[in-house]
């Protein structure tokens, strides 16, 4: 796989050295971009190159970390024609390994944190970024150090452990999460893979972008609708996008990105609707999408300035509307979304009937997980009773009717 060249500061186009592990731009704190050199990759590099290769994320090697893959096998998710919308489609992020689109950029990062010898690891995680952190660790032979909201769902705190990670659950947010890695990470000697906080897990999100690409045949659809907690796959997309016009595989049309969160944690609607570039922390964030619950994104500027480019927009749904698209979805579609995939047809349901996509624009909506990693949240929202546990019974171990 070619070189990286260079780590590119995202605020004030700093160029930093890639021998070393970097975290974040020493000048300024801006977020780091993977920059490699394209200008000679696309006389090689070409779609043609693709024919034949594994279906996996790890087909577009030459834009990816220059390392042995840490692979899972993640990636060349589904993108599925929805069977309610005329030109949606579904693209299917649960299937990944460890359920969750967030397998793409711990795959990634983890990659090089074994390449650059890295020992220990640790992140803040709402749920699924934890989970997939675990498994790539354990895959790579790597201490993963999660701290996690002490009410994330069950199923990622039970991943968590049994992949061997040190999980620490916090009575708070995942900003408090972060907070206190920050705090810890010099003294016990851990390299932080927080969101935006390290510059490969943007490279693994973005090959969802290149896929959009090539499973649509190479032509993009006018809206791509993503739930946005960190908008780490937001911004990898834009900047797969911004690779693939270089390399020659699109023109310069782009997609209206939108963005979607829940009305109890809405920071970056509130700041586009205010015309702001950041986002303010968000006070007392709740809803049952853990994934979205994200009081203030790192790369809030980031995604700000990416809507404002492709004229995209970003709104909120309420729970109810989360819940009410999860079911429908299952029923409908047959597929069972996390909480936070299906704001994403909540949103496109109010997109549609404001006419800001029209019925013969092509729109993907991104489901980022699986429902099944969140049937403690689901159950607990049916309002049925749980049911009591059954009596002991003491028929010497016989199994069938009676």
């Amino acid at each position: 796989m070619p070189p990286v060249i260079h780590f590119e500061c995202t605020k004030c186009g700093a160029w930093n050295k890639t021998e070393h592990p970097q975290t974040v731009c020493p000048k300024d704190g801006g977020v780091l971009y993977v920059r490699h050199d394209l200008e000679n990759l696309k006389q090689s590099f070409k779609i043609g190159s693709l024919a034949g290769r594994v279906a996996t994320m790890w087909r577009y090697a030459e834009v990816m970390p220059p390392a042995e893959p840490v692979s899972l096998g993640e990636g060349f998710t589904p993108m599925i024609a929805s069977q309610e919308f005329p030109n949606v489609y579904i693209k299917d992020e649960g299937l990944n390994p460890t359920g969750s689109f967030k397998a793409r950029g711990m795959s990634a990062a983890i990659t090089m944190a074994k390449a650059y010898g890295l020992k220990k690891l640790a992140a803040p995680s709402a749920g699924n970024a934890g989970s997939a952190l675990a498994a790539y660790a354990a895959a790579a032979g790597i201490e993963a150090h999660i701290f996690m909201p002490k009410d994330v769902p069950l199923a990622n705190r039970v991943e968590c452990e049994s992949y061997g990670a040190h999980v620490t659950l916090v009575n708070g947010l995942i900003s408090d999460c972060a907070r206190m890695v920050a705090e810890r990470g010099e003294k016990e000697g851990w390299f932080d893979v927080s969101t935006l906080k390290e510059p490969f897990r943007v490279e693994g999100k973005k090959t969802m972008g290149y896929e959009v690409a090539e499973q649509l045949g190479w032509r993009l659809p006018q809206g791509i609708i993503y739930p946005t907690g960190g908008g780490v796959g937001l911004i990898g997309m834009w900047k797969a996008f911004d690779e693939m016009e270089k390399l020659g595989w699109i023109g310069p049309e782009r997609p209206q990105m939108v963005v979607v969160q829940s009305s109890g944690c809405a920071p970056i609607p509130k700041a586009w609707d205010e015309g702001k570039t950041t986002a303010e922390f968000w006070p007392e964030a709740s809803t049952l999408a853990a994934g979205l619950r994200v009081p203030k994104a790192y790369g809030d500027y980031l995604i700000l300035d990416i809507l404002k480019k492709s004229g995209g927009v970003a709104l909120s749904v309420t729970d109810e509307e989360i819940m009410d698209a999860l079911h429908h979805w299952a029923r409908v579609e047959g597929i069972f979304a996390a909480p936070e995939g299906a704001a994403a047809l909540a949103a496109y349901r109010k997109l549609h009937d404001s006419l800001f996509f029209g019925p013969d624009d092509k729109v993907v909506l991104f489901n980022t997980g699986s429902g099944l990693k969140y049937l403690d949240v689901i159950d607990g929202q049916s309002g049925r009773p749980r049911p009591e546990p059954p009596a002991s019974r003491h028929i010497g171990g016989i199994i069938g009717p009676y």
